[in-house]
């Protein structure tokens, strides 16, 4: 493969600024610059020369094909985090022969050198969009290789079942006892009540990945807005007294005890004429209607009967005006809000208790996919069960990018830096 470069911290002024090489000549390029590397995993300090002139003082080290983060060989050279020592490197290796990395190649190459599966590349990717606890949490579980393991788990039950199944194929004008067929049911019977199970924490897990969205709902001037720039503690909505200020759905993302969270500021909810404020609030509905929880506000402290959902939170606002203390909040006062957002909180945590380790529609619709086809053996015959377990086994194998990966990665590595 070509010899690839690319700055592996974020561009602009900092502390320190690392470029990464990776593929076949990479200490030598690097040793040109830097001078003689012998012990790979050293942290060598050197004046990097360029055309006999000390660019910068460096930390430089290498690592051999087959003991780095690509596979090949890796060589970092840590500068000082001036953007003009990284463009004059950065045009020195390019004079050198190499190139510039795309977004995610060095993470490619580390999938197509076998130090990585596909679930554990949509791990990193996840890790390094993570925003909060639960996220990180979710995310490091898939880059470490917990569905790696799951998924040889169940392979290996797959193997054995089939073996019987195999056996009772070949051998069935042999003497092969009778009870090998229904011990490789039982068998596939427990296959497909674990991979269920993961199936079922699936939607925990995305929302984990993705967030959750809360509503605030409520008449107009019921202090929705208020609500909304008391938490942030800023001006994120417009407050006015007049009804119907709020027209457009206004999100405020949230780091909630480790739970990502964005509350959503809609439109008051009334009947109206006026052709913006009747989009505005349609536009309401269905985002409330979609959302995972919905927090009704008003002065009365009742729900809109319409949108109320088992779990939802009713609260009566402006407590600094009706004196009220029973789920009762003031946007002024701030009495209560930290109150609703533990009850927000606890709501949320309870939904994600069955979180599983899948966390990405593809991996979903694998398991799906090997799930059907374990579903309902018990009385097929078994040269059609044999099928259906290599059809299993085929779903596993997409599963961690073993078979017919080139599909998925152009698209996993959108998301992905260049540097990584």
């Amino acid at each position: 493969m070509d010899l690839i470069f690319a700055e592996a911290t974020p561009p602009g002024r900092g502390g320190v600024s690392v470029i990464r090489l990776s593929g076949e000549g990479a200490r030598s390029v690097a040793e040109g610059l830097v001078g003689s590397m012998r012990t790979p995993r050293h942290a060598y300090f050197r004046n990097l020369t360029i055309e006999d002139e000390t660019v910068d003082q460096v930390l430089a080290m290498w690592f051999r094909d087959g003991h780095s983060f690509t596979g090949e060989e890796v060589v970092e050279l840590h500068l000082h985090g001036a953007p003009v020592i990284a463009r004059r490197v950065s045009a020195a290796l390019l004079e050198c022969g190499a190139r510039l990395a795309e977004a995610g190649e060095f993470t490619r190459r580390a999938f197509l050198n076998g130090r990585m599966d596909l679930a554990e590349i949509e791990g990193l990717g996840d890790l390094l969009a993570a925003e909060t606890e639960a996220q990180r949490r979710l995310a490091m579980r898939a880059t470490s290789g917990e569905l790696a393991t799951r998924t040889a788990e169940w392979r290996s039950w797959l193997v054995e079942a089939g073996a019987f199944v195999e056996v009772s194929v070949d051998f069935a004008d042999e003497d092969v006892p009778d009870e090998v067929p229904a011990e490789a049911y039982g068998m596939i019977e427990r296959l497909h009540a674990s991979i269920s199970k993961e199936i079922a924490g699936f939607s925990a897990a995305e929302r984990i990945r993705q967030g959750f969205e809360v509503a605030i709902v409520g008449p107009p001037n019921a202090g929705k807005s208020s609500l909304i720039n008391k938490i942030a503690k800023r001006d994120v909505a417009i407050v006015s007294t007049v009804a119907g200020t709020t027209r457009d759905v206004i999100e405020l993302r949230l780091d909630l005890k480790g739970l990502p969270v964005t509350l959503l500021d809609t439109a008051g909810l009334r009947q109206s004429e006026d052709e913006v404020e009747v989009a505005g609030i349609e536009r309401a509905r269905e985002r409330a209607f979609a959302a995972d929880l919905r927090v009704h506000l008003s002065d009365s402290g009742d729900a809109i009967a319409d949108l109320w959902h088992p779990g939802d939170i009713a609260l009566c606002g402006k407590a600094d005006l009706s004196g009220a203390t029973e789920q009762a909040i003031s946007a002024v006062t701030g009495v209560g809000i930290d109150a609703v957002l533990d009850q927000i909180f606890d709501r949320l945590r309870d939904r994600v208790a069955g979180a599983g380790i899948v966390s990405h529609e593809r991996q979903l619709n694998e398991l799906q996919m090997a799930a059907n086809a374990l579903e309902n053996t018990q009385h097929l015959p078994v040269e059609l069960l044999a099928e259906e377990l290599r059809k299993a086994n085929h779903a596993l194998d997409r599963l961690l990018g073993r078979i017919d990966a080139e599909d998925y990665l152009d698209k996993i590595f959108l998301s992905f830096c260049i540097g990584k």
